[in-house]
């Protein structure tokens, strides 16, 4: 165990060190100035960062994705179909009331729509979408097409309430798809889809497995956007308390038994609607049990110390460095890139993920791959953000050409590229991006819009993060159909044009 700990922990160094020396070389140079104090506090919560990913990594190894993936096996194999699709619309919305990324943009959002509103809401529409992916796999859809019409319904709708004059609702609502699918939700929801899809589908058919995380990323969109349909007039949003001073001290204590208790409150109606369904259903043997229970104190911890880390030390300094470097806009948007390539390999779930494609495809798609497009999308996303911050126009300019692309781009690659990257998208706008790069894209707007603009030019980046990888990604699996193509031209090429002459007859 000790060994497989140092392992996760070197992996979460590595992603976590990128980060945290751009920001510690950044504070040398006159473009942002922190206090000795935030210096020693930001680096204190990247240690607690590192430790705190390498436990829930391990933790979900030996907790979470087993859950998910003997859920999504186990109860297909009873044959009662439809307490499989309950027990997904439950798990659904108790996954996301879960996810911690969600309480984080509540708490950013409280005063323009009731945090509980909004998490109740989007469970509802995780729910949904997770039954339909599982009805996906059994009457054999096609993603892209799913896809394709969920998003034209999502820009229909989208057209309509900037009509009714609720159009800063939209930033919101996109961004709500890319937060619910965090360290919780990635785990548990992969591993449902691989354990259902190798119960119900064609073994062989190995996109089935991915895709779930894609539609349940646009669940909550759609459930927002009803919100705001409903909404009477404008909304206003008032700035958070960013200020790091404001987290010391006694507000320190209180900061982590606070993140406990929402970590508690969060995973206990999954655990305890496993052991349900153990008791019915599953039947495990207790070896495997007590493993799972060891995981899930792993995940516990884990999460504990990850989620106080970013919100006592990244949180604030996000914010202050986006107010800092909004002074020099040139430079500000190559750091926004900068920023956006490293920050991603620190999300928990990007590895999960990873782990899973290199598992699943055998190999055929590299996570050296699958990361270097995903820190490629994630620095474009950011950088395409902190331009509209600059110029100040709709996030639409980029959602509906960006989401066109992807999903024209979806018709012309292997399905299984298509349906690894929508779920990429959802998986890289994690809990860091929710805590670390929102405040400082905040910050910039604040810095050259003015708070008035912030719910309507800074919100919307989660979903950018969401969506560049999905163009990133199918373009690594056109580039393989298209390299695929041109060495058979080549080889073929090569047959026509042997010297007949070297040709051996026997006779």
């Amino acid at each position: 165990m000790l060994s497989i700990l140092w392992t996760k922990l070197k992996e979460a160094a590595v992603s976590v060190i990128p980060v945290t020396l751009i920001v510690l070389l950044l504070n040398l140079t006159p473009l942002v100035n922190f206090t000795a104090t935030e210096t020693l506090v930001f680096s204190c919560c990247a240690a607690a960062l590192i430790l705190g990913m390498a436990l829930f990594n391990l933790g979900a190894d030996m907790a979470m994705t087993p859950m998910g993936e003997q859920v999504g096996s186990g109860l297909p194999k009873s044959g009662k179909f439809k307490t499989l699709l309950v027990i997904c619309f439950v798990m659904g919305v108790f996954v996301t009331v879960a996810e911690p990324d969600l309480s984080v943009l509540a708490a950013q959002v409280a005063g323009v729509i009731d945090g509980t509103a909004l998490i109740v809401t989007i469970g509802v529409g995780v729910g949904v979408f997770l039954v339909l992916s599982v009805l996906r796999i059994v009457f054999r859809l096609n993603l892209a097409h799913l896809m394709t019409f969920f998003y034209l319904l999502l820009f229909a709708l989208a057209a309509l309430i900037i009509e009714r004059g609720n159009g800063s609702f939209l930033p919101l609502s996109f961004d709500s798809g890319g937060v619910t699918t965090g360290p919780i939700t990635v785990p548990f929801i992969m591993a449902l889809g691989v354990g259902v899809s190798t119960a119900l589908g064609d073994k062989h058919d190995r996109e089935n497995s991915f895709g779930f995380i894609a539609l349940c990323s646009i669940g909550p969109i759609l459930a927002v956007i009803a919100l705001g349909l409903t909404a009477k007039g404008g909304v206003n949003y008032t700035l958070p308390d960013y200020a790091l001073e404001n987290k010391l001290g006694g507000e320190l204590i209180q900061t982590v038994l606070h993140t406990g208790k929402e970590v508690l409150v969060a995973l206990l109606p999954i655990v305890v609607f496993f052991f349900v369904l153990q008791c019915l259903f599953l039947k495990l043997p207790k070896k495997r049990i007590l493993q799972i229970v060891v995981g899930i104190f792993y995940t516990f911890f884990g999460l504990v110390l990850f989620l106080a880390a970013v919100a006592i030390g990244f949180m604030p300094i996000g914010y202050k460095m986006g107010t800092q470097l909004a002074q020099n806009k040139i430079i500000l948007v190559v750091f926004a890139f900068l920023l956006g390539m490293t920050v991603v390999l620190a999300e928990p779930a990007i590895h999960v993920l990873n782990k899973q494609v290199e598992s699943v495809t055998g190999g055929a798609v590299k996570r050296s791959s699958m990361l270097i497009a995903l820190s490629v999308g994630v620095g474009v996303a950011i950088t395409l953000s902190v331009i509209r911050c600059i110029f100040d126009f709709s996030v639409l300019y980029y959602l509906i050409p960006g989401y066109f692309l992807s999903l024209g781009l979806s018709f012309f690659v292997p399905k299984l590229y298509t349906a690894i990257a929508f779920d990429s998208g959802g998986v890289a706008s994690g809990p860091l991006t929710s805590s670390f790069i929102l405040p400082f894209v905040v910050g910039v707007c604040f810095a050259l819009q003015g708070e008035s603009k912030i719910l309507v030019d800074a919100f919307g980046l989660v979903a950018m993060v969401a969506m560049t990888p999905l163009i990133t990604i199918q373009t690594l699996g056109f580039k393989a159909v298209a390299s695929k193509k041109l060495r058979e031209r080549i080889a073929m090429r090569r047959i026509l044009g042997a010297d007949d002459k070297q040709i051996i007859h026997f006779d």
